[in-house]
């Protein structure tokens, strides 16, 4: 893999911990939706799927919750 990673100049490689939920934004996004659905009671699993589904569309409507997720992380985006 060092190999193949030092072939390609333009490619930066960062080593992160093997788990380390804290620097995943993906985490924050679930993290959001359970508490937005806690205390809701569904008879369906369709219903539950659709509520899903809606949750994550809203989310997907406000940028800055999402900046806000990412930033959680601590990681800069931008490459060096």
């Amino acid at each position: 893999m060092h190999e193949l990673i030092a072939a390609r100049l333009w490619l930066t490689v960062y080593q992160l911990p093997p788990y380390a939920p804290e620097l995943n934004p993906v985490e924050g996004v679930w993290s959001h939706l359970k508490r937005s659905l806690a205390n809701l009671t569904k008879h369906s699993l369709d219903q539950l799927t659709a509520l899903v589904k809606t949750r994550l569309k809203r989310m997907q409507c406000h940028p800055r919750l999402i900046e806000g997720l990412i930033a959680k992380t601590g990681l800069d985006l931008q490459p060096p």
